[in-house]
């Protein structure tokens, strides 16, 4: 089970984020930030930091850390990013994206143990590998989207992944990824949609010493990160237009310049993205340039919401309920056939995700096994 630690002087926001983060399957601990130390954290072994206040402070403790502020500022998202933030969220919490965030902690530490474990005596970096999940289903739908997966891979062709929230998108950009022939470099994901309008373009290019007020050293950018291998920007659609604009630039010329500098730097870099937004509609809006989506389109993949593809929930099911048990080191349980079937009946507005999490909830609160009485109190 992961450990989070939730660092924040207010007293009841701490115990918001703890009950939450336990209801979700975290082990949680909590402490004001003058009781913690760096070696407290390394004998405690946390997976994860959530912390309101100074990025700095909460950077030397050599743990991933999550800032969450009660007033989000320009100033403050830049820190959290100088610092190695994983992600900067702003009162009211939205607890889908901080969750989401700390799964992909916990999921990038396993993936470095595993790798330890196969060679220990060996300096790696991480790479999307083996402990990616399997894209799960049988359906017409979703052998569809995998025969894609398959086709496109080997090409350098951009890919433009649509589909709504919570149904793999970031899975089948993994997968793109995996089957290609740059396999063995860099997979770098990049969320345009939390990161400040103000700071993308220094996420996404760089920055040089000095190009802003925090800037204290050279900075490469998600681009150059990505060199020679794969650049997957989620939620592409929220991008601004000026930030926009670059990207369209980087594709044509695979050259970037970082902020501050009026230097190119070629790069290397097949870009996967990814909406859930109509992007023609965002177009006719004037929030989208045509021309980018052309260059981002060359291949279109939709991935289907799982309300089309209800034949797949219950083979869902089995292999989260395998999968989660795995994860809180216990026995898998069985469900009942009359479970399954209100389950598959439901509509799974937050699709995939949202049926993840509901088995989840069911392994942790259910008897010996999963009943429908336990779907009609827990979903």
């Amino acid at each position: 089970m992961a450990k989070v630690l939730i660092l924040e002087q207010s007293k009841s926001m701490r115990n918001t984020l703890r009950e939450r983060l336990e209801f979700e399957g975290f082990a949680t601990a909590v402490a004001e930030r003058s009781e913690v130390s760096e070696n407290i954290c390394a004998r405690r072994g946390y997976d994860a930091i959530v912390a309101g206040g100074d990025s700095s402070e909460v950077a030397t403790l050599g743990v991933p850390f999550i800032v969450v502020s009660p007033m989000g500022t320009i100033e403050g998202a830049v820190e959290a990013v100088r610092c190695g933030a994983e992600d900067y969220l702003t009162a009211p919490v939205d607890m889908n994206r901080l969750l989401g965030s700390l799964r992909k902690i916990v999921e990038r530490g396993e993936d470095d143990e595993q790798t330890e474990r196969v060679a220990p005596t060996k300096p790696t970096r991480r790479r999307t590998g083996g402990e990616t999940e399997q894209i799960i289903g049988s359906s017409k739908e979703i052998s569809l989207v995998r025969g894609l997966i398959d086709k496109v891979a080997a090409s350098d062709a951009r890919v433009l992944i649509t589909g709504e929230n919570g149904t793999g998108k970031e899975l089948v950009a993994k997968w793109l990824h995996l089957k290609s022939n740059r396999a063995a470099a860099p997979f770098v994901e990049v969320n345009c949609a939390a990161i400040p309008s103000e700071l993308i373009e220094s996420e996404l290019f760089g920055h040089e010493r000095g190009a802003f007020t925090s800037a204290i050293k050279q900075r490469k950018g998600k681009f150059e990160q990505a060199n020679g291998g794969t650049l997957f920007m989620d939620e592409i659609g929220d991008m601004s237009l000026s930030a926009q604009a670059k990207v369209l630039r980087a594709l044509q010329e695979q050259k970037i310049s970082r902020v501050g500098s009026d230097k190119d730097v070629s790069v290397d870099v097949r870009v996967v993205a990814a909406t859930n937004k109509d992007i023609r509609a965002e177009i006719e809006r004037g929030n989208f340039r045509e021309d980018l989506y052309h260059r981002l389109s060359v291949i279109l993949i939709k991935v289907p919401p799982l309300r089309e593809r209800k034949g797949d929930i219950e083979e869902l099911i089995s292999y989260f309920i395998e999968k989660i048990a795995q994860e809180h080191h216990s026995a898998a349980k069985p469900i009942d056939d009359a479970a399954v079937e209100m389950l598959s009946a439901k509509p799974w507005t937050g699709n995939i995700r949202e049926l993840r999490n509901v088995v989840e909830r069911l392994m942790i609160l259910s008897g010996e096994r999963i009943t429908q009485r336990d779907v009609e109190l827990y979903c």
